[in-house]
Parts: structure tokens; sequence; C-alpha cells
């Protein structure tokens, strides 16, 4: 009975993640359309691309199949995304440099971990503690716009659908990671669910004088769960 509804929980985490990562095809959309990426970051796509490889080591040393599905299917749409942006962004060596040190940093902790054949519990230890800490990192893209939110007292430039969306992925993540008692899963979706509290919280606090679903950018990618 445990085991049919770990199986039932992970399918829909991986759905509901899968959508979620699909956001940026929104965001790749309107590149394409303006033939421009505007002023608009394309970091997100590389930390996606970064933290979604990693969990596909962290998925395929610890053999959980619906870690590996989603960060495989994760990985290509970010670099996918990486790729569109390299396209129509004017500023490209930059950006080149960017994607090159985070293939750099992931080359070598693959390497490094792969000389750790002999003890494999250190080999996975160490890669779900990388994988932690770079979700992390990810997770603090959000609170520069915490920030705003709380100086300007309204939260309209926040995207609430992205917000809830992000927690109940956050939260069924966290529940499957209980249930396979891996701490590596449970950490960083229980600090995502902690921040989309948060940001939800600021809804209630400083209600939106006016609210658009559109027009929040690449903003998007960064409430998405890179994992």
């Amino acid at each position: 009975m445990t085991l049919a509804y770990d199986s039932v929980l992970a399918t829909t985490a991986v759905i509901s993640t899968v959508f979620q990562f699909l956001s940026g095809t929104v965001i790749c959309r309107k590149y394409i359309q303006k033939k421009s990426t505007g002023e608009s970051s394309g970091v997100p796509f590389i930390c996606g691309f970064l933290s979604c490889s990693f969990w596909l080591r962290y998925g395929v040393l610890t053999n959980e199949q619906s870690i590996v599905m989603v960060n495989t299917i994760g990985s290509t749409l970010f670099l996918i995304y990486t790729l569109v942006y390299y396209v129509f962004t004017v500023n490209k060596r930059a950006y080149v440099k960017q994607f090159g040190i985070v293939l750099a940093i992931l080359i070598a902790v693959i390497v490094y971990t792969n000389s750790l054949q002999d003890d494999p519990q250190r080999m996975i230890h160490l890669t779900g503690i990388v994988c932690c800490i770079v979700t992390v990192c990810f997770f603090a893209a959000p609170l520069t716009s915490l920030v705003h939110v709380i100086r300007v007292k309204n939260s309209e430039s926040l995207p609430l659908p992205l917000i809830a969306t992000s927690f109940f992925v956050s939260l069924q993540w966290l529940i499957y990671g209980i249930l396979i008692s891996d701490s590596f899963i449970q950490i960083p979706n229980f600090l995502g669910c902690l921040l989309s509290l948060l940001q939800l919280g600021l809804f209630v606090l400083y209600p939106p004088r006016s609210y658009s679903y559109t027009g929040q950018g690449y903003k998007l990618l960064e409430q998405a769960v890179p994992f």
C-alpha cells in the first residue's frame, strides 16, 4: 500500500514539476516574437540547467527513477531555453562565459565524485549536498522581489499563480522525500514550501492594488523549483 502511494505521489510530482518547467516556453516565445531578450536575464535558465543536471546525477546514483525522469526532462528544457536566449541576446560573449562557468562546475563535481566510486555512500552524500546548495541558491533569486514588495507595500509584482504552483510542487516532493527517508530531497523542498508560503503571505499583508498575470518576464523561471 505504501509503495503504491509512493508511486502515485512520484508520478503526480513529476507531471506537475514538468508543467512548471514548461513556463519557460512562454518566456522564450516572447523572445522569438520580439527577436530580442530585452533587459531580461538568462541566468535563471543556466541555473535551472545546472540544478537539474546535478539532480539527474543524484537520481542516477540513488536509482530513484522519478528523480531521473523529471530532471532528464528539466535539464533538456533548460538547455533549450538557454540556447534560445543565446540566439536572441545581444551580449552573447558574456552569456557564453556564464554558461561555461556553470559547465565547468558541473564537470568538476562529476569528475571528483567519480573518484569516490570505492565509497558509494560518500559519493551520494557529496552529490546530495551539492544539489541542496545549488537549489537553495536558486531559491534566493525571488528574495529581491520580496524586499521590493515590503518596501512598496504592494504585492502586484509577484506572480501569484506561479507561487501557488511552486508551493504545491515543493509540498509534493517534500512528502515524497519523507516517505522514502531522503533528507536531500526533504531539505530544499521544505525551504521551497517556506519561501512560497512567505510570498503568499505578502498577498495577505500587502494586497495588490492592481494585478496582471502577464508581463512577469523571466521572473516566472525564478519561481520554478529546479527539481
